[in-house]
């Protein structure tokens, strides 16, 4: 099963609250521990997200896709971060969770969310992946060990 552990501000924490001067130690913490987690296999990716300001939202409306320029969700809801990770288990991801260093950027919350796999879709719904996309379907599904048979 894989999951997303997301990172974020917590709500108490100020909108544009200065970040405290950079850390090595605790970056090379964050930084140990994704050694960690890729020793033990689990790792799939981790990333930390450059600030919103010089992104860029893309909203829908009318079925039409357009640019929104601001005003950017509260520093809060920004997702800081992100690490990947393959596990047996939610609890598993949990206990991954918890042992994650904090204190660098936006990392007050962790939120842990399973991603779709093949075994959570119904053979309807794989059969139009397999239509739609037969190339990217057959890659995405064997890449996680969840190949339909």
């Amino acid at each position: 099963m894989r999951f997303i552990i997301t990172a974020q501000a917590s709500a108490d924490k100020a909108g544009g609250q200065a970040q405290a001067d950079f850390d090595p130690e605790l970056f090379k913490a964050y930084m140990r521990f994704n050694e960690e987690m890729h020793q033990a296999g689990v790792l799939v990716a981790s990333e930390g997200l450059n600030p919103a300001a010089p992104g860029a939202r893309i909203a829908v409306a009318n079925g039409r896709r357009y640019v929104v320029d601001g005003p950017f969700a509260e520093s809060k809801e920004l997702v800081g971060g992100f690490y990947l990770i393959e596990v047996g288990s939610l609890d598993e991801a949990v206990q991954w969770a918890l042992r994650a260093p904090s204190g660098f950027g936006a990392d007050d919350i962790l939120e842990v969310r399973q991603l779709t796999g093949a075994g959570d879709l119904p053979a309807e719904i794989l059969r139009l992946i397999e239509e739609a996309a037969p190339t990217w379907s057959a890659s995405a599904w064997q890449s996680r060990g969840a190949a339909r048979s």
